[in-house]
């Protein structure tokens, strides 16, 4: 099985133009092995095939990677690490926090922390309401955390004066934007193509007005 994952993410990567060392690959590899270990007991996610995870997990996240900007990040409600590990693979010279207050999620993010020796990762076990960040985050990345005006209400406290939200979202998007026209400026909006997925899939990258 772990050749097939090699494989599959070997091409996907290339489809995505995203260039990363063997050692970054074989990280991602056990990422996903870990993922599917833990699985079984702790419910972390509904994909279940280790080659479907390449795409659903691992290329959907770094897809974004060339939208992140080189700066301190939070990835809220990052449930078993997504978008954030693979991220914090991808681009070793950037720190991530990985928020998520799911005590069964944080223990296996410490393990992937530990195994993989990720020191650009921090794990933060808390509600996002809860949390209080003096310094505040230049970017805040979420997957599959909220809908866009709960986002925006739940995060906006821990975005420093130039922070940005980065949300990903699927064609839904348009009808969310509408609602949080007056809480935020949409600075931009981007489709992204991750190999393998039908679904239309959309960055959307927030500055929230006030």
């Amino acid at each position: 099985m772990r050749d097939a994952i090699v494989l599959q993410l070997e091409r996907e990567l290339a489809q995505l133009e995203i260039v990363l060392s063997a050692a970054q690959q074989a990280d991602l590899v056990t990422y996903i092995e870990l993922i599917s270990r833990w699985n079984r007991a702790y419910n972390l996610t509904a994909v279940r095939d280790p080659i479907s995870m390449v795409t659903r997990h691992i290329s959907d996240s770094l897809a974004i990677a060339p939208l992140i900007p080189a700066a301190t990040v939070l990835d809220v409600g990052t449930g078993p690490g997504l978008p954030g590990i693979p991220l914090a693979i991808a681009l070793p010279s950037q720190h991530f926090d990985l928020l998520d207050a799911n005590g069964k999620k944080t223990r296996f993010l410490f393990q992937v922390k530990n195994q993989l020796h990720l020191t650009n990762i921090d794990i933060k076990e808390t509600r996002v309401e809860n949390f209080r960040y003096e310094q505040g985050y230049d970017c805040v990345v979420s997957r599959a955390f909220a809908s866009l005006s709960l986002m925006v209400k739940s995060c906006c406290h821990l975005l420093s004066k130039q922070g940005h939200i980065f949300a990903m979202k699927s064609a839904a998007v348009h009808a969310e934007l509408e609602e949080i026209a007056d809480i935020a400026e949409l600075i931009a909006l981007k489709e992204i193509n991750v190999p393998g997925l039908k679904e239309t899939r959309y960055v959307v990258e927030l500055a929230v007005r006030g």
